[in-house]
């Protein structure tokens, strides 16, 4: 397993000296690439199941120390479970979990130090700020007279020291869940989990919370493992992002990877922003595959391991490099990366307007453009329409299409 770990993490230790909390209230920056060359946290092959349920399917992971990693997927992915798999809250049916080198199968959730930031804050209503985050440090029989400066410490770091001694009824969803970043911190853990943390908070708020725990946790310089729904979440704060669907890991990377190159349809469809397209490989030439199918004829780059003529192929054609045009002339119809539909969807998001169009077998064809750009196009629901693209505008899709 050592031999493993070394081959998926390779990190040095170079941060500054001093707990996670003291270079936060100090101003200086955590080690974000780790303090240890073992990776934080390691999933082995860890499977988990309630009786023929499959929950978690053999899923493998490192994680280094200091890294922000988001696992991302829909309800019942298996994402939610895995991170109760971390804190000790389930025991895997089958695999190792190891925290810092140790495995920790069979040790309590209390003994992992991973504590877990909820979704729903957990706050005890009848105690104060302050009493809130020092109840930790009691379980743990932290003596008295060190839990004060302690829990300062905490307060400082999350900017809610001058809220200490109001009562947690008092507070707003952006305070109280402060308070309980506050509360996991406070015992510096090398491991912080957090579980949907930003979900029940306004649209507003959770934005402005999403660049305060990123901000953090670069400060700190601890590993993150943090759980959503969510791909603005995922995409604005994580290192890595672990994609999950049916319990297993579909694909990990960097924001950029997921969204960019999908390494399934599952992936593009999931991540959105992308359509699906699918046909037989005609030709492969140099560095461009051609592809034909009852849409049209479509040419994508090859990518590292171009497929081979006569199969199927899918690509995912991303949705914000994607001209419209008013319009369905037969030039249209017979030219390549170029496919004819009905408008039949307008949709405002910010500064950006997504159109969707009806295609002949029935595909939607998302168009993402900026919101000035939009109002060049003189067309109305109904109306047909042309859509054409580069070809390094597609991103062909690992394997074959059944």
């Amino acid at each position: 397993m050592e031999r493993s770990q070394d081959a998926l993490i390779k990190h040095e230790a170079s941060g500054p000296p001093g707990t996670c909390l003291d270079r936060a209230t100090n101003g200086t920056s955590g080690d974000p690439a780790g303090a240890a060359h073992k990776p934080a946290i390691v999933l082995d092959n860890v499977e988990k199941s309630y009786g023929e349920v499959e929950a978690v399917r053999g899923i493998s992971l490192a994680v280094a120390p200091g890294e922000f990693v988001a696992f991302m997927g829909p309800s019942g992915c298996g994402k939610t479970t895995t991170l109760r798999l971390i804190a000790g809250l389930e025991k895997p049916t089958s695999g190792d979990i190891y925290i810092e080198g140790q495995r920790v199968n069979d040790k309590k959730p209390w003994k992992r130090d991973t504590p877990m930031v909820w979704q729903t804050f957990a706050l005890f209503p009848f105690l104060t700020v302050a009493k809130n985050v020092e109840f930790g440090l009691k379980m743990r029989k932290v003596k008295k007279s060190q839990r004060a400066e302690m829990v300062e410490r905490a307060l400082q770091v999350v900017r809610i020291a001058h809220l200490a001694d109001r009562s947690v009824h008092q507070l707003s969803g952006g305070e109280m869940q402060r308070v309980g970043v506050a509360r996991a911190l406070v015992t510096e853990p090398s491991v912080l989990l957090l579980d949907e943390p930003l979900a029940s908070l306004d649209p507003h708020l959770r934005v402005r919370m999403q660049s305060e725990l990123r901000g953090l946790q670069r400060r700190l310089g601890i590993t993150f493992i943090y759980v959503t729904h969510s791909q603005s979440e995922a995409m604005s704060m994580a290192d890595r992002i672990v994609v999950m669907g049916g319990g297993r890991i579909q694909q990990i990377g960097t924001p950029r990877e997921i969204f960019r190159q999908p390494s399934t349809r599952y992936v593009a469809e999931f991540v959105g922003g992308s359509t699906v397209f699918g046909g037989e490989v005609a030709e492969v030439a140099g560095d461009r595959v051609t592809i034909r199918s009852t849409l049209g004829t479509f040419t994508v780059p090859a990518g590292a391991e171009p497929p081979e003529a006569g199969v199927q192929a899918e690509f995912a054609l991303h949705a914000d490099q994607v001209t419209l045009e008013p319009g369905d002339d037969a030039i249209a119809r017979g030219s390549v990366n170029r496919v004819t539909g009905t408008l039949f969807g307008v949709e405002f998001v910010g500064s950006t307007v997504q159109f969707l169009i009806e295609l002949q077998d029935g595909t939607e064809l998302q168009i993402h453009t900026g919101e000035k750009d939009s109002r060049e196009f003189a067309v109305d629901l109904g109306d047909r329409v042309s859509a054409s693209w580069a070809a390094t505008a597609a991103y062909l899709l690992p394997g074959k299409s059944n």
